[in-house]
């Protein structure tokens, strides 16, 4: 399971620094339009780090101003955009690298108060690939597994205002991991860092703050994640088409023809110590190891069997997968008809 911010979908999130430009402080922030003092209030920017093209919700915070008898006024590059009560007002942004000028003032008691904030999208995006297993050929994305771990790697694309782009092996990572900062993996290059899968039931977030070479320019991205129980699937060989992934067998499955071939596929057990050990019983009784079985019946009669394979890695983890097997009474036709 992904989030983006909180939820991945698919496992990616994009990112935005905040600056407080040299421009803005030479304007006296926070002087009363009139008078002189410092603010009495200051402008909270959320998401800290929000997508190119996305929102970024600007709120006032304050402790001397009554904001139920206020009004406030929200202007971008110069344009009014909100005029009313005090409250969060979502501000819309540019493509990555573009500056976002935003303007709040607050009239309180006669007084206005106005204070000023620039934001800079950043591509930033965080993708998981977990160290799971998954069938060969799987167009799909492995789920996060139960004892083991996750790479996540870090795609950034800093941009300055006028949409230069600086190569991405020169930018510092900062890695944090449930809010702890994890040195070892941080530093210049280090897109990359493995995470150990959180707890059955937990969540795990992994964050990352993007640094250009020269410092001027930041991003950011999280990703949040937990783990899924591992399952089986039951397939069947054919000798001439292969692995047919497109279906699963479950249930009872009819055996034509003097053998069947059979392959176990285990999903989001973990491969951090090498592949997951399959086993295979038939009746209760264990029949062999590996992915791959060939069932044979025997007699003319007709008749059922269980059939049942495990799959495990590490200590605790272990998925199952359980099949009747009815066998006897029916001649398959190959390929040929015959």
């Amino acid at each position: 399971m992904y989030t983006k911010g909180m939820r991945l979908g698919l496992f990616t999130a994009f990112a935005l620094s905040l600056l407080l430009p040299a421009a803005a402080s030479a304007q006296s922030l926070g002087d009363t339009v009139g008078g002189g003092g410092g603010s009495p209030f200051s402008i909270a920017v959320s998401p800290q780090y929000p997508s190119p093209y996305g929102e970024a919700t600007v709120s006032v915070a304050t402790n001397t101003i009554d904001l139920a008898g206020s009004t406030m006024s929200v202007s971008v590059g110069g344009k009014n955009i909100y005029q009313g009560n005090v409250q969060s007002v979502a501000v819309p942004l540019g493509k990555a690298g573009s500056l976002t000028s935003i303007a709040v003032t607050v009239s309180s008691g006669g007084a206005k108060y106005t204070q000023e904030v620039s934001v800079q999208p950043q591509d930033v995006v965080l993708v998981a690939e977990p160290l799971s297993s998954s069938p060969p050929l799987y167009l799909g994305k492995p789920s996060v597994p139960i004892e083991g771990d996750v790479r996540v790697v870090a795609v950034a694309n800093l941009k300055g205002t006028g949409g230069k782009t600086s190569n991405p092996s020169s930018y510092s990572y900062a890695w944090t991991v449930d809010g702890t900062q994890i040195g070892g993996s941080s530093g210049i290059g280090k897109s990359t860092i493995i995470v150990a899968s959180p707890i059955q039931y937990r969540g795990r977030t992994v964050s990352v703050l993007v640094k250009s070479s020269d410092g001027l320019l930041t991003g950011g991205a999280t990703l949040s994640f937990s783990p899924e129980e591992p399952s089986m699937r039951i397939y069947r060989n054919d000798p001439l088409l292969g692995i047919l992934y497109d279906h699963a067998l479950s249930g009872t499955y009819t055996m034509t023809g003097l053998e069947t071939s059979l392959y176990a596929a285990p999903f989001s057990l973990a491969t951090t110590r090498g592949t997951p050990f399959i086993r295979w019983f038939l009746n209760g009784v264990a029949a062999q190891t590996g992915p791959s079985i060939t069932l044979r019946p025997s007699g003319d009669g007709k008749g059922r069997s269980s059939l049942s394979v495990a799959s495990s890695a590490g200590q605790y983890t272990a998925a199952t997968m359980n099949l009747s097997l009815s066998f006897g009474g029916t001649t398959g036709i190959n390929f040929f008809g015959l």
